[in-house]
C-alpha cells in the first residue's frame, strides 16, 4: 500500500531565506539544538548537502535513521530524502521518502510544504500509524519564527541562513 501525508505552514519569510536553511545542511546542523525533544544528533556520513548526501539521524526517544538526498532543486526549492536504513525500514516500510518544498508567495511570504510518501505491504496497515508529519511541522515552525528575542525576525534568520563555509558541515 502506498500513501502520503502532508503539512503546510505559511511563513512571513522569503522563500530564498528559508531555502538557505532547507536547501543546505543548515537544517541538519540546527535541528538537534532547536528541537532537542525530537532529534538528539545528526551526522553527515558523506556528501556536501547535494544529491547523494547521506545523514545519520539519532532520535531523542531512541532509534536512528539514515537518509540519502535524492533531489536538491535549488531553482524550485525542493529537496527529497529517502530512508536507506533505520527504524522505519526495519519496522516494515518498503520505502519512506520526505519531500520539503518552499513555495514563494511574495517577496516576504512563502509556504513550507512537508510531505512524507511511504509504501508497505498490504497486510501491514498498522504501519500507517507510524507515519507523521509532526517533526517536519515542528521544524517548519522553528525555522519560520525568531529563536529567542532577537532584535528582528530577519536578523535571526540571517544568522541561521549563513552561507559562510565555516557554518556548513
Amino acid at each position: 500500500m502506498k500513501g502520503s501525508k502532508s503539512h503546510e505552514l505559511e511563513a512571513d519569510v522569503s522563500a530564498s531565506e528559508l531555502w538557505a536553511i532547507y536547501g543546505t545542511l543548515r537544517a541538519a546542523e540546527l535541528l538537534p539544538e532547536l528541537l532537542p525533544q525530537v532529534l538528539a544528533k545528526t551526522e553527515v556520513l558523506s556528501g556536501d548537502g547535494g544529491v547523494g548526501t547521506i545523514l545519520l539521524l539519532t532520535f531523542t526517544q531512541g532509534g536512528t535513521g539514515t537518509e540519502k538526498f535524492v533531489k536538491v532543486d535549488n531553482e524550485n526549492y525542493v529537496k527529497e530524502a529517502v530512508a536507506i536504513d533505520g527504524d522505519m525500514l526495519k519496522a516494515g516500510f518498503l520505502s519512506y521518502m520526505i519531500r520539503l518544498e518552499i513555495i514563494s508567495k511574495g517577496p516576504d511570504s512563502s509556504v513550507i510544504r512537508s510531505t512524507v510518501e511511504y509504501e508497505f505491504d498490504d497486510g501491514r496497515a498498522e504501519l500507517e500509524g507510524l507515519v507523521s508529519t509532526e517533526p517536519l511541522a515542528a521544524a517548519a515552525e522553528v525555522f519560520s519564527k525568531p529563536r529567542s528575542q532577537p532584535s528582528s525576525h530577519v536578523e535571526w534568520r540571517r544568522s541561521y541562513c549563513s552561507r559562510d563555509p565555516d557554518h556548513v558541515a
